[in-house]
């Protein structure tokens, strides 16, 4: 005898032939038990289904929209709150949180064109709106992209 020649117990073991008579000893109730939903056939029921009480799903409120977890939160100041600098002067982030002008402490700041600008500035942020740096420059200034 060699190894590929051996079966498998499996094979040897025969079919359960339920609902052949009380003496194969799978009559009567097929090994499905007496009473009770699963004893009937079709006694399977749908997913989500919990036996007539309120399902899980629609116990739960429902909610409305997403929440984009990849948005970026800028620290946002418009080009006419640098007016009340002086002339001159570099703005970045450092010396707007000294003002009290910066509401979130890890979030990059942005300039928004909101306003007008007379002064010369050098602005130093993570962005710029294409009007903001637009005003800075009609000014005389500079607006720097850290």
């Amino acid at each position: 005898m060699k190894l590929s020649e051996l079966e498998s117990p499996k094979s040897l073991k025969k079919k359960k032939r339920v609902g052949r008579g009380d003496g194969s000893g799978h009559g009567t109730t097929s090994g499905r038990g007496t009473k009770g939903q699963l004893s009937r056939s079709g006694g399977k029921t749908r997913i989500g289904f919990e036996g007539g009480q309120m399902p899980l799903q629609r116990r739960i409120p429902y909610l409305k929209g997403f929440k984009n977890l990849r948005k970026r939160v800028f620290n946002i100041i418009n080009v006419g709150d640098l007016e009340n600098f002086k002339e001159g002067t570099t703005i970045d982030y450092k010396l707007l949180a000294d003002k009290g002008l910066i509401m979130k402490k890890e979030a990059p700041l942005k300039v928004l064109g909101n306003g007008e600008l007379s002064k010369k500035f050098t602005v130093k942020a993570n962005a710029f709106s294409g009007s903001a740096s637009e005003k800075i420059e009609k000014a005389g200034g500079k607006a720097e992209v850290i």
